[in-house]
C-alpha cells in the first residue's frame, strides 16, 4: 500500500472500503498481463460488491490469461475529500495503481441517480469527462447495466453501450481492442468497427435532431452502423460462468451471502417493469448445477445463508426439489435458504416448512396496488385471495410480520384504488388475527410505497408521471387511511429523487449539459440523502434551459421518437403499445408459461421456445 494512502486511511469512515486484498481477491504478475480492465462502481463498495453482475464479470475476465481485471467503487465524501488533497487517482483496489494507466474502464450502470458518480469518478482518475476529449485509444470508456436501454443522458460522456448480458460480448470488445491496440488503430476506427458487434451502441455515430416542441425529430445512423441496436442473451443458463469462489469482503456489505440464480427473465410481464421486459426470454439453470454451485460457494466462503435470486424466484420450475437437495447440506452446518422475490400466489406451507428449517426470515409480498382493478391494469396477474392464503398460511406457520410494498401513481389509479391499500392491509391484519397461533407477540405489517416511474421498453414508456403535488396527496390520503391501525407501519418513498429518475430514465442526450452543471456544482451519490440536493438539480435543469417536467409529467404519442429508439430490449413496439391498451381495458395478459403472448423476445433461443 502506497503511504500517503497508508497515512490518510485512519482519517476516514470504513477504511476496508480502500484496501483491497480480501480474500479471492485476484492478483496478477504486471508482467503476465498485456491488458488491463477497470470495473467501475458508481456508489460504495458495499453496494457494488453485491452486485451480482459485477461479480460474474470480474470472475470470467480473469479468468483469462493476459488480462486482469480490478474492482472500483466510488469514493465516499471523507474519502475523496483526502485523495484530492493528497493528489491520489482513482485506483484499482488490487494493484493500486491509477485506473487512468488502464486499457478499458467499464462502468455498471444499475440506477439512474449514480449518474453523477461516474462522471466524478473520471474526474477523480485524471481524465475528461467528454468522450470527444479523450482522444487515445486507451482508456476506452464503456457501460452496461439495465440504464443502457436508454444511456443518452449519458451518451457524451462514455465512448460505447453494451446492451444486456455480457458474458459473451464483453471478451469480443477486449479482444477487438487488443487488435485496435496492437495494429495502431486510431479511436474512431476502433468505434467503428465496435459498432459491428451484436449488443453494442456507439452513440458518437448516430445524428439526433430535435422538433421545435423539443422532442426528438430523428435520429440518423452515421457510417453504416446499425438503425436498432439489439441486446445480448446467454442463451444456456446452466453452461455459462457463474462465480462459486468469489470475492470475501474485509467489511460488512448490503448482501453478506451466497448469491444462487435460478434464471434470468420472468415469465409474468407486469406492465410497469423494465427488468421484466429487459431479461426476457426466460432461462432456467439447471436444478443440479445449483446445488453444486451453492455447495461450492458457501465451503470457499464460509457463509451462513444462501439466497435464491431471479425476478421471481417461486416462479422457479424445480424449487422445491432444489430447496431439499440444497437443505441436505445447509442444515447440519446451520446455513439458511432465502427467497427475496417470492410471489402470493406461488407461496405455499411445503416451501415455508423448507425455509424455516435453520432460522425464520422475514416475509416480503408485492401487490403493487390496492384493488384487482388496478392489478389486472398493470398486468400483475395476482388475486386477493391468493395474497390472504400466503399470509394465512405464514401465520399459521409461526410468522408474525409481512412487509407489503405498492405503487402510487400507476396509470388509471384512483383515489378508490389508493385507498385499496388500506383495505388490504386491514385484511392482513384480520387474518392474522384468525391464524396467528400465538398472539402475544404481536403482528408487525408494514405498507411501503414508491412513486411509479414510467420506464423505456415498458408497456407504461408513453406514460407521465403524476405531477409531485399529485402523489403527495395520494401519500397522505393512504397515511390518513392506516392512522388507527397501530399494528400497520407506514412507509412511503420521497418524491423528489423519483421525479428525477423519471426525467433520466427516459430523457435525451441534452440532459448531459445538465448532468455535468450539477456534478460541477457538487452533485454525486444522488441515490443518498445525505448528498442529494433537489434545488441544485433544478438550478442546474435551469441553467441548461431545460424543463423537467417535459421529460417526467409528459405523454407521448404512440409514434414519437424515444431517445432510446436505437436499442432494442428485443420485445416489439408493437407489442407494448397493445399492452398499455390492455391496461386502459383492465385486461390481463396470461404469463409465459400458459400462453406466449408473441413480444418478439423468443428468437434469442434457439427453437423460438423459452426454458422457463
Amino acid at each position: 500500500m502506497n503511504r500517503t494512502l497508508e497515512r490518510i486511511l485512519p482519517k476516514v469512515q470504513k477504511p476496508a472500503r480502500y484496501t483491497g486484498g480480501e480474500y479471492n481477491a485476484v492478483v496478477k504478475d504486471k508482467d503476465r498481463v498485456d491488458t488491463r480492465f477497470a470495473l467501475c462502481f458508481p456508489d460504495t463498495y458495499e453496494i457494488g460488491m453485491s452486485n451480482l453482475g459485477c461479480r460474474i464479470l470480474y470472475g470470467l475476465m480473469n479468468e483469462q490469461e493476459g488480462l486482469w481485471c480490478e474492482r472500483v467503487y466510488a469514493p465516499w465524501g471523507d474519502m475523496e475529500a483526502e485523495m484530492r488533497k493528497e493528489g491520489i487517482l482513482l485506483y484499482g483496489l488490487e494493484s493500486g495503481d491509477p485506473i487512468a494507466d488502464f486499457d478499458i474502464i467499464g462502468f455498471s450502470l444499475g440506477y439512474e441517480m449514480a449518474y453523477t458518480n461516474v462522471l466524478n469518478m473520471l474526474d477523480l482518475a485524471g481524465l475528461p469527462l467528454r468522450a470527444a476529449d479523450r482522444k487515445d485509444l486507451a482508456p476506452l470508456v464503456v457501460a452496461g447495466g439495465t440504464c443502457c436501454y436508454n444511456p443518452e443522458p449519458l451518451a457524451p460522456f462514455v465512448d460505447f453501450f453494451v446492451l444486456g448480458e455480457g458474458e459473451e460480448v464483453t471478451l469480443e470488445y477486449i479482444e477487438l481492442y487488443k487488435k485496435a491496440r496492437d495494429e495502431e488503430w486510431t479511436k474512431a476506427e476502433l468505434l467503428r468497427e465496435a459498432a459491428k458487434i451484436p449488443g453494442i451502441y456507439v452513440p458518437s455515430l448516430y445524428d439526433v435532431t430535435y422538433n421545435v416542441d423539443g422532442t426528438v425529430a430523428a435520429i440518423t445512423p452515421l457510417d453504416g452502423v446499425p438503425a436498432t441496436v439489439t441486446k445480448r442473451v446467454v442463451e444456456d443458463m446452466t453452461q455459462s460462468y457463474f462465480p462459486a469462489k468469489t470475492i470475501i469482503p474485509s467489511t460488512e456489505i448490503v448482501h453478506d451471502r451466497v448469491m444462487l440464480e435460478l434464471f434470468r427473465g420472468c415469465i409474468r410481464g407486469c406492465r410497469f417493469c423494465q427488468a421484466g421486459y429487459a431479461y426476457r426470454p426466460v432461462r432456467c439453470r439447471d436444478a443440479k448445477k445449483l446445488g453444486e454451485l451453492g455447495r461450492e460457494a458457501c465451503l470457499d466462503s464460509g457463509y451462513q445463508e444462501i439466497t435464491l435470486s431471479s425476478l421471481s424466484s417461486t416462479d422457479y420450475p424445480g424449487l422445491v426439489d432444489l430447496c431439499d437437495d440444497l437443505l441436505d447440506f445447509c442444515q447440519p452446518r446451520n446455513i439458511s435458504l432465502s427467497l427475496p422475490s417470492m410471489r402470493a400466489d406461488t407461496f405455499s406451507m411445503n416451501l415455508m416448512e423448507r425455509l424455516q428449517k435453520v432460522r425464520k426470515g422475514g416475509l416480503t409480498f408485492a401487490p403493487e396496488a390496492g384493488t384487482q382493478r388496478l392489478r389486472d391494469a398493470i398486468n400483475k396477474n395476482l388475486k386477493e385471495e391468493d395474497l390472504l392464503q400466503s399470509v394465512r398460511t405464514a401465520f399459521s406457520g409461526g410468522w408474525n410480520g409481512v412487509k407489503l410494498y405498492f405503487m402510487l401513481g400507476l396509470p388509471t389509479e384512483t383515489d378508490e384504488d389508493v385507498l385499496g391499500i388500506a383495505d388490504l392491509a386491514r385484511k392482513v391484519y384480520f387474518a392474522w388475527k384468525e391464524c396467528a397461533p400465538n398472539k402475544a407477540r404481536g403482528v408487525r405489517i408494514t405498507v411501503s410505497t414508491s412513486w411509479f416511474v414510467p420506464k423505456p421498453h415498458t408497456a407504461f414508456q408513453w406514460e407521465a408521471q403524476i405531477p409531485v403535488e399529485e402523489y403527495q396527496r395520494r401519500v397522505n390520503l393512504l397515511r390518513d387511511a392506516l392512522k388507527r391501525d397501530k399494528s400497520i407501519t407506514y412507509n412511503w418513498h420521497d418524491p423528489e429523487t423519483s421525479y428525477m429518475e423519471a426525467i433520466f430514465s427516459r430523457g435525451d442526450r441534452r440532459l448531459a449539459d445538465v448532468l455535468e452543471w450539477a456534478w460541477e456544482h457538487g452533485a454525486k451519490f444522488d441515490s443518498w440523502s445525505e448528498y442529494f440536493d433537489f434545488q441544485r438539480w433544478m438550478d442546474a435543469l435551469a441553467a441548461c434551459g431545460l424543463d423537467g417536467d417535459f421529460y417526467a409529467h409528459r405523454v407521448r404519442e404512440k409514434d414519437e421518437v424515444f431517445p432510446w429508439s436505437v436499442p432494442s430490449v428485443g420485445v416489439s413496439r408493437e407489442f407494448l403499445w397493445r399492452e398499455r391498451e390492455l391496461c386502459y381495458a383492465s385486461q390481463t395478459t396470461p404469463d409465459c408459461r400458459t400462453r406466449c403472448s408473441g413480444c418478439g423476445a423468443n428468437k434469442f433461443l434457439e427453437g423460438g421456445v423459452c426454458n422457463g
